[in-house]
């Protein structure tokens, strides 16, 4: 088990990118770095110019690995999909009991983030809540169904599917499973969200967990559910 952590590596989709930043020393900063200042600027403040600041490299030098700081997003949502996929198969291909396997799954996909030491040029953590506050920035947009088509959001889709097929190794005749898989993929992120910015309007806290509230959702829809 140990070799394979070693020899995983992450391949995002190669149309997201100019020249793959896994190639280079200054892929891996810009990717490094890109993380660091969208955590703190937001999306909308990050630009390449500022990343070339922080990198101390030419604007250019980025613009021959990402066409934009759209692409550029767009990987680090991959790296991070491709990254919980590899948990979800690693974590459950062992389990046999459904129920067992399906709370497993929900605590990956649901789960606070912590850092992974196999990659040590990315901030799991920082990037979590890059997802948390930019992901949908990168799918909602005019060109989404043409980026659809060649395959850039596959990662995300991958982890939607897998998740709604070990739904269904729990409850096979439920008949919304990516339906569901996507409720809770998705609506863990905004429970987060929720957590940070609006306290009020969220049961999810320190005591009770974005975790706790979709295994309950869950195993609860899954059961009594037609």
């Amino acid at each position: 088990m140990d070799d394979l952590l070693k020899n995983f590596k992450i391949e995002v989709p190669k149309g997201i990118f100019i020249k793959d930043p896994e190639s280079s020393n200054l892929g891996k900063r810009i990717i490094k770095h890109s993380i660091v200042l969208i955590s703190e600027l937001g999306f909308e403040q990050f630009t390449f110019k500022k990343l070339g600041q922080a990198i101390n490299s030419n604007e250019s030098s980025i613009y021959r690995y990402f066409e934009s700081k759209h692409h550029l997003l767009m990987y680090l949502n991959s790296w991070y999909w491709i990254w919980i996929e590899y948990q979800l198969v690693i974590e459950t291909f062992a389990l046999r009991n459904a129920e067992e396997k399906l709370k497993k799954s929900v605590q990956i996909v649901t789960r606070t983030i912590e850092e992974d030491a196999n990659f040590k040029h990315i901030n799991e953590i920082t990037l979590n809540k890059i997802i948390i506050n930019e992901s949908a920035k990168a799918y909602l947009t005019s060109d989404v169904d043409n980026e659809n088509k060649e395959g850039l959001f596959m990662p995300f889709k991958r982890v939607v599917k897998r998740f709604s097929n070990i739904i269904l190794e729990y409850n096979n005749t439920y008949k919304y499973p990516l339906s569901l898989a996507n409720t809770v993929i998705n609506g863990a992120l905004n429970q987060y969200f929720f957590q940070e910015h609006f306290k009020t309007i969220t049961n999810c806290n320190d005591t009770y967990s974005v975790t706790k509230f979709y295994t309950n959702l869950t195993l609860n829809t899954l059961k009594y559910g037609q």
